[in-house]
């Protein structure tokens, strides 16, 4: 019997998730799912498209055969999974024109902001489940690293909890419209995220870290012992806190944004 998938396959369009990692949202996808190892996601909005099984593809949406990055999808699935051994980078082409719907243009974002743009990785290795047990996607090295670094925590009787890993850039462009819908600006905005393509959890390197019963992302995890242990051996793990105070990207302090740099 072939072991359960553990990655997560990435396209410009669209995400292939493993099957036994995502809950139905009707009987039909229930279905599907119980006999399929793959199901092809929507990034924009997280519909599902299609389920993929040993009987061949189950359309879940209407007009899924015609779903836009539908082929490159089913390319990712078929590859061989030791084909890669460290994911390669999906192009920013499609990036632009996001930006500037935004009123953001990418050139001066990223001079004044002194933020790079941050790739998606052609896929990611699922790094167990964060605090509301969700899948955690990293890439494959930062995953062996959040692992290593959150077993060292534990046996110093600390406990780190992961909040949230990889975002593709729809996800945030997706808190851009919800904040702007609520009223923010995009200046606003701009001071807690970084715009679509500028964050560091784009490329499944970045952690968003907890610890229990202190609130996710909020200044007052720097006076927890879990911050305390990072600021002493986060570094020897290759992760390191992005947004201390009077950083020079013009976001906020983030004590609970730590990103693995040891390439």
């Amino acid at each position: 019997m072939r072991p359960f998938p553990t990655r997560l396959l990435n396209t410009a369009d669209l995400e292939v998730w493993p099957a036994w990692l995502l809950r139905a949202r009707s009987n039909h996808d229930a279905r599907a799912l119980s006999h399929s190892r793959h199901v092809i996601r929507r990034k924009r909005d997280g519909r599902f498209v299609a389920a993929i099984g040993t009987h061949g593809c189950v359309g879940l949406l209407p007009a899924w055969a015609r779903e836009p990055g539908l082929p490159q999808a089913l390319q990712a699935i078929a590859a061989p999974p030791g084909a890669d051994l460290l994911p390669k980078q999906l192009p920013l082409s499609a990036l632009q024109a996001r930006l500037h719907g935004l009123g953001l243009e990418a050139d001066d974002y990223g001079a004044r902001s002194g933020l790079g743009l941050v790739p998606e990785p052609a896929w990611l290795a699922h790094a167990g489940f964060d605090r509301y047990r969700r899948p955690l996607w990293l890439h494959p090295c930062a995953s062996r690293a959040w692992t290593r670094m959150r077993d060292a925590a534990h046996r110093d009787g600390v406990v780190l909890e992961a909040i949230s890993g990889y975002r593709s850039h729809d996800y945030q462009l997706g808190i851009f419209e919800r904040k702007l819908s609520r009223g923010l600006s995009v200046e606003e905005i701009l001071t807690v995220n970084a715009a679509p393509g500028y964050s560091e959890h784009h490329g499944g390197q970045a952690l968003d870290i907890g610890t229990p019963g202190e609130p996710p992302a909020e200044e007052s995890f720097e006076q927890t012992l879990a911050f305390d242990w990072l600021r002493a051996e986060a570094g020897g793990h290759g992760f390191t806190m992005s947004y201390p105070r009077d950083n020079p990207h013009g976001i906020v302090y983030e004590p609970w944004h730590w990103c693995w740099r040891n390439h």
